[in-house]
């Protein structure tokens, strides 16, 4: 199994997307492809991501991790270095930050992309990813065959209210990352872009109209609120499948450094797995 590492300069604000291509073995064809998308605060080498990875390549399906381009994390790969572009970090860079990783496979300019099968493409993320991913899937419906969330978001004003008011008020908040200690800082123009976009994010007014299969695999354990959003969610979308894993915290018990496969985690991965590879299959 190959790992190819990549970075994608989107010529714009000094936004660069590095990411990882995991190939199965080569069988003569194309792979179905699985775009994996991190969450707030999450980065492409945290945790449970490389794992995920190698394997959904094992399962037969080429996996692309990566950094939105204003994730925060830089060329290091591990820590937040680039707070300034954590602070603009927008839903809608986040989308054309997924526009141009697709361009970049059909125009071959992620090495060994021919492997990739983009007939058959798939998009997942976990918690804030898992919004992006429901977000690109309901605007590229002819392109993306099928989605997975993990402990997702239901809602993309998913800051607390008095987080919220602060940035209203004052143009500038932080939000502390437990891992590390640092205040990261998130500006007004996060907030200007979720209200200048209030109907094409709206995720539980939408998700009637996903065509598409949608699985949500969810923790029983997991931060409040969420469990009742992808109750909501499944509710809301034509052809969902609610996979609820009652031990589950909202990183399925992994942690960073990673420390092994949980028995949450494994069962996360196994059902993902076998979701795309039915789903995708299906458009061979």
């Amino acid at each position: 199994m190959n790992r190819i590492s990549f970075a994608l300069d989107l010529g714009k604000e000094e936004r660069v997307i590095r990411g990882d291509l995991f190939l199965p073995e080569d069988t003569g064809r194309p792979a179905p492809t699985v775009l994996v998308c991190h969450g707030f605060k999450g980065f492409k080498d945290w945790g449970f991501f490389p794992e995920l990875g190698q394997k959904l390549a094992e399962a037969g399906l080429a996996a692309i991790t990566f950094n939105f381009s204003m994730n925060g994390v830089g060329k290091d790969l591990e820590h937040f270095t680039e707070l300034d572009k954590f602070s603009r970090n927008t839903f809608s860079r986040e989308q054309e930050d997924l526009v141009r990783l697709v361009q970049a496979l059909r125009q071959g300019e992620i090495p060994q992309a021919t492997r990739c099968d983009l007939t058959r493409l798939g998009i997942m993320g976990h918690s804030r990813g898992g919004g992006n991913s429901l977000l690109y899937a309901l605007d590229h419906s002819e392109e993306v065959k099928a989605a997975v969330v993990w402990n997702s978001i239901h809602r993309v004003d998913f800051f607390q209210p008095e987080l919220l008011e602060e940035l209203r008020n004052k143009g500038i908040t932080h939000v502390m990352n437990a891992r590390t200690g640092q205040r990261l800082p998130i500006r007004r123009e996060v907030l200007d872009d979720i209200e200048a976009n209030r109907d094409r994010f709206n995720l539980l007014g939408r998700l009637p109209q996903l065509t598409q299969p949608l699985l949500l695999v969810q923790g029983g354990q997991d931060l409040p609120g969420l469990y009742e959003g992808a109750v909501r969610m499944a509710e809301a979308a034509p052809q969902a499948t609610l996979h609820v894993i009652p031990e589950a915290n909202h990183t399925m018990g992994a942690v960073h450094p990673f420390a092994g496969v949980t028995p949450a985690l494994e069962e996360a991965i196994r059902v993902t797995a076998e979701f795309f590879t039915q789903q995708l299959e299906k458009q061979g």
